[in-house]
């Protein structure tokens, strides 16, 4: 992933939208690389998008970056979301919406993704409704060539029918958790930025 950390709140808003959802996309897929994390410690903590909801929780986010080691996060990661049997939290939207994996919700999921051309990579060991893919594929639609696919509207449905009813859940989950500290700032910025996306959306109605 190239230089997913924003780089200044003058970007233009849509790249700006684009990187914040690949940034999220790599940390809730595996704890951060040491590139990764050296670029966390060393960012700007004015807010990555318009909009100045977002700094606060964007800088308690590099704040947390900055105070634990590297080791830390990695344990932190495996402690939440790895594991033997059943993980402490859920990266799953299926889970959040059904109560279990693999379920009805993954179904319409790939039935959306087939009509926007998207295939899952066959060495991904996740399903599709994984949070990260989720906002892979956000990062897609918001920065990829063609218009006819990577549009508002394609935007604003997918967003609506795939992450919005169940990532406020998740960001609960992981602010709550007790072992959670990188995560849990993760999760107040990944809430702070989804209710931005919400309300977005909400105005194109």
């Amino acid at each position: 992933m190239n230089d997913p950390i924003p780089q200044s709140s003058a970007l233009d808003e849509e790249t700006a939208r684009a990187e914040v959802y690949g940034l999220l996309a790599a940390l809730f897929y595996a704890p951060p690389s040491a590139e990764l994390l050296a670029q966390l410690k060393v960012a700007v903590t004015e807010a990555p998008a318009s909009g100045a909801f977002l700094e606060e929780s964007w800088r308690q986010l590099v704040a947390r970056a900055r105070e634990l080691p590297a080791q830390a996060i990695t344990d932190e990661y495996e402690a939440l979301f790895g594991g033997l049997g059943k993980p402490e939290v859920q990266l799953f939207g299926s889970h959040h919406l059904s109560g279990f994996l693999n379920e009805k919700p993954l179904a319409a999921l790939r039935g959306d993704l087939a009509a926007l051309g998207l295939t899952r990579d066959e060495a991904m060991p996740e399903t599709e409704d994984h949070i990260a893919y989720l906002c892979e594929v956000m990062r897609f639609l918001i920065a990829g060539d063609d218009v006819a696919v990577s549009n508002l509207t394609r935007q604003q449905a997918f967003f609506a029918a795939h992450l919005q009813p169940w990532v406020m859940a998740l960001c609960d989950t992981l602010e709550t958790h007790p072992q959670a500290r990188f995560y849990a700032a993760l999760a107040v910025f990944t809430r702070a930025f989804m209710s931005v996306e919400t309300q977005g959306f909400d105005m194109m109605a």
